[in-house]
């Protein structure tokens, strides 16, 4: 039995890609990002292609969110350098720890801190999140994509949690990054287009990842629980799937919240 699907516009096109509404196959250049998925031509008012230039707002109204995280991570790195002090004891996460220090808050509160003696930490950090959450957030809604990048940054801790030395300080958003370069990833090949330029991309930032004084493990952990959720978003993009995706969202996040209590758990282990 053959499986093939084409576009219905351009039969000579194999695709795997249908529209979120009437669920006719459609290739890229017939494809238009909708609020999960993607719309046909007629259920887009005959836009096409996904791209930047397709968008019909600048990058600051098609991804509000992402310009609201690059803005919080910039007057928090602002606020280090004026009160370091005070940042530091209400920002930093020293995973692992069953003190304050360790609880699950800080784990996203440091996540909204950059190294104030290396500008190039936040600035690498807030340009990728700029590239990839302006793509992202169109294609997926705000709610989904704030889903995704906290999902990313808490599994980035628990990278920390049972990969590094017991009581890592770890800062930085380049666990939710990780998750959101793995979520391009998978939509890439979700929607069959070359995804190798994102292997690459990905893989170099792993190998650096391992110069001392970074946090490899928040990136290896971000990067397979945004691939995750990611996955679940691209194959549940159907109206009839939402419940599914709302499962499947939350299956992820069960499995971290468990991974955090049971990681957490082992703590007075090593420390007796």
């Amino acid at each position: 039995m053959d499986l093939t699907t084409t576009c219905y516009r351009h039969p000579d096109r194999e695709t795997g890609v249908s529209c979120q509404r009437c669920d006719r196959y459609i290739c890229p250049d017939c494809a238009t990002s909708g609020a999960v998925g993607f719309l046909c031509p007629e259920d887009a008012g005959d836009r096409v292609k996904i791209s930047r230039a397709g968008f019909q707002k600048s990058p600051l109204q098609a991804a509000p969110v992402t310009f609201a995280l690059i803005g919080i991570n910039v007057l928090v790195y602002i606020a280090q350098n004026i009160y370091p002090t005070l940042i530091d004891s209400l920002f930093y996460a020293n995973i692992g720890s069953s003190t304050d220090q360790g609880s699950i808050i800080r784990v996203f509160t440091s996540g909204f801190t950059h190294s104030p003696s290396q500008i190039t930490h936040i600035l690498f950090n807030m340009y990728s999140l700029f590239v990839l959450g302006t793509v992202i957030e169109p294609m997926i809604g705000k709610l989904r994509f704030l889903a995704l990048y906290f999902i990313s940054m808490f599994a980035g801790a628990i990278g920390v949690l049972f990969m590094a030395p017991f009581g890592t300080s770890v800062v930085g958003a380049s666990g939710a990054i990780f998750g959101l370069m793995a979520a391009y990833l998978i939509f890439l090949r979700a929607l069959k287009l070359n995804a190798g330029q994102m292997y690459i991309i990905i893989g170099i930032n792993l190998v650096l990842g391992f110069i001392p004084g970074i946090a490899w493990e928040a990136h290896v952990g971000g990067l397979i629980a945004g691939g995750a959720t990611a996955f679940v978003l691209a194959y549940t993009r159907k109206r009839e799937q939402k419940n599914l995706q709302f499962l499947g969202i939350g299956l992820v996040l069960v499995i971290l919240i468990g991974l955090w209590v049971f990681g957490n758990s082992l703590v007075p282990a090593i420390v007796g």
